[in-house]
């Protein structure tokens, strides 16, 4: 008798279903850690669930603090589709924040359509030329990306740093930050008293954007063809140099993003330190998505749940905002150990066929 073939899983299923269950692990080993340290685990992520959406202003938070790191999370994919490892984030949007801060103050007085506009665009276009410098250092002189984009990102931090504790900063102000951006020239709000604004909107667009690039388009094609296999693009007629500046500049901008929707939706001004780490903490939220504009912004939801409901588990279960941390870094080692185990597995049985 013929056997039959078992029917297999699609890959973007099959990697978001191992998403699902680095999640489902990484929450029963913090519950064992908990029992440990002497914590109700139960009375401490019910307060993190009514942190996290317990209230229309709770749902508010969580979807606020998920918005840079949708752009952070499509910044590392794009890059990552490819071969680019974009660790960068952090120094684009930075520089990002504060060139959309600086246009919206230049322009005030103009209309709201137009300063608006100027400042998205400003600020996409500075993330964009961090990327694209550190595209061209990766295509040009063969030096590694991650090297760079790690010095970079000091570089471009200090010197958004000096300038807000320098000639931006705000008079009479005890905090490093940048005068404050009129309220006409701000993001709405979607939900009043909350923090939540359109850029929600701007962030669903842009997975939209990204899904048809990468689908439909020839840029999207050989930007995948780069990424699979160089050597084959380049047989191909696909310029490897031009490829990697291009979709690093396209990281760039969309981490940029991160720092313009923070600026001219969360605080209404440069403020030096903004950051946490959007740009580091996007990796984790790419790799858990699978680098799927889609899942990308489901696992940004799920780190802005994280984030949220950490305050109310602290206080009403008294264990500490850091436990969040902890069960992130669970879900990145368990969505990261499979890959590498299989590499290693490749590996050795390429030396035994070799």
């Amino acid at each position: 008798m013929k056997r039959t073939a078992k029917p297999q899983l699609p890959a973007l299923a099959e990697r978001l279903i191992y998403s699902l269950a680095a999640v489902v692990l990484s929450l029963l080993l913090a519950t064992i850690v908990m029992l440990i340290a002497g914590y109700d685990p139960l009375k401490a992520f019910g307060a993190m669930l009514n942190g996290a959406f317990g209230s229309a202003n709770a749902v508010a938070n969580t979807l606020s603090k998920s918005i840079p790191l949708m752009f952070t999370g499509f910044a590392f994919a794009v890059a990552s589709k490819g071969g680019v490892f974009n660790i960068g984030g952090e120094g684009q949007l930075y520089l990002a924040a504060l060139a959309s801060a600086v246009t919206a103050l230049a322009l005030d007085g103009l209309p709201r359509a137009v300063v608006l506009t100027a400042s998205i665009l400003a600020g996409m276009a500075a993330g964009g030329a961090v990327g694209a410098l550190i595209g061209a250092i990766k295509a040009k002189l063969r030096i590694n990306e991650v090297i760079v984009a790690i010095m970079v990102n000091y570089i471009v931090s200090l010197f958004a740093s000096y300038m807000v504790n320098g000639p931006l900063k705000a008079a009479n102000s005890m905090t490093a930050q940048s005068e404050a951006i009129s309220s006409t020239y701000l993001f709405a709000t979607v939900i009043p008293r909350s923090q939540l604004t359109t850029a929600l909107y701007l962030g669903i667009a842009f997975a939209v954007l990204i899904f048809f690039l990468f689908r439909s388009t020839r840029l999207g094609f050989n930007i995948r063809a780069v990424g699979e296999n160089a050597k084959a693009a380049a047989s191909a007629g696909i310029s490897i140099a031009a490829t990697t500046i291009g979709v690093m500049a396209l990281s760039g901008m969309l981490a940029g993003l991160a720092g313009v929707t923070e600026v001219l939706g969360k605080y209404g001004r440069f403020i030096d330190g903004f950051s946490p780490g959007f740009g580091f903490t996007g990796i984790a939220v790419a790799v858990l998505g699978s680098n799927n504009p889609f899942g990308i912004l489901l696992t940004s939801l799920l780190f802005g749940a994280l984030e949220a409901g950490s305050m109310k588990m602290s206080y009403v279960a008294n264990v500490s905002t850091n436990m969040v941390m902890v069960i992130q870094g669970l879900v990145i080692l368990f969505v990261a150990t499979p890959e590498i185990v299989s590499q290693f597995v490749r590996r050795k049985g390429g030396k035994r066929n070799g």
